[in-house]
């Protein structure tokens, strides 16, 4: 081989050795950022994002991160059931009934009304006056909610039409199932406008996060620095679950990660 020969191949080399690096050096620094953590500022900026990271925790660790960090009880009580195993989350559109004997076919049309001004991601939360043994909600709601994109509902009192809910898929929690309407007994009492559901505060695009251990109401100033928290919670906890299958020892496990 000549010696220009030679060189040429030694320069290609070279610059395919050069590629190759700065390839490489570029694919760790993109793993890198895609891998950082998201801060609460990061959060904040982006609410489509924030509301998607919601969807992956825990309740019970949203919930716990609540307690921490704004040192009150943010969930509803075991008295709030869901009609399958669900999980979701979204933001509040909050509905009153209130409790009022009358002949007005139009008493509950704010109600309908405000199923149709929501869209995807939102979650209907209901409050029913006395409401335990009215169904604040049936198949053809949750209908309409389901077609709309709605993420699931929560109401504080009862619901029917289990079989058309169940076969649509649409997540429903509330107190019970019970065959009773609304109609005649209630009146609209207002949408998005601040409610007690079960107990507890919610107001308008407070975010709702369910699963299977309930429902948690997440204040939405907050929520950025509730889910970063919410976040870290998790990851402790479901490291904890190998470090005890391994060791056999959930004292020490405790002790580890602090976390219980």
């Amino acid at each position: 081989m000549s010696s220009v020969t030679s060189s040429w191949f030694l320069r290609l080399r070279t610059v395919a050795t050069v590629a190759v690096v700065c390839a490489t050096a570029l694919t760790i620094t993109h793993i890198v950022r895609a891998d950082a953590p998201k801060t609460a500022a990061d959060y904040a900026a982006d609410p489509a994002g924030m509301l998607e990271a919601y969807r992956h925790v825990e309740a019970a660790s949203v919930s716990d991160a609540i307690e921490q960090a704004l040192h009150h009880k943010s969930y509803m009580s075991h008295h709030m059931q869901s009609i399958f195993p669900t999980k979701f989350a979204g933001t509040a559109l909050t509905v009153r009934l209130v409790k009022e004997e009358n002949h007005d076919s139009n008493a509950l049309s704010g109600m309908l009304s405000a199923i149709d001004s929501g869209g995807p991601g939102s979650v209907y939360v209901m409050k029913i006056d006395d409401g335990a043994d009215i169904a604040g909600m049936g198949g053809l709601m949750g209908t309409a909610m389901f077609a709309r994109g709605f993420a699931g509902a929560v109401v504080d009192g009862g619901v029917r039409d289990l079989p058309q809910l169940k076969k649509i898929g649409f997540p429903v929690y509330a107190l019970g199932p019970v065959p009773s309407t609304s109609v005649g007994h209630y009146r609209f009492g207002g949408a998005n406008i601040p409610i007690e559901c079960d107990g507890v505060k919610v107001n308008p695009k407070d975010i709702i996060v369910a699963d299977q251990d309930g429902v948690v109401v997440v204040p939405r100033e907050h929520a950025a620095e509730i889910l970063v928290l919410a976040q870290k919670l998790d990851n402790s906890e479901h490291s904890m679950y190998p470090y005890i299958e391994k060791f056999h020892s959930i004292v020490e496990a405790v002790k580890q990660f602090g976390r219980i």
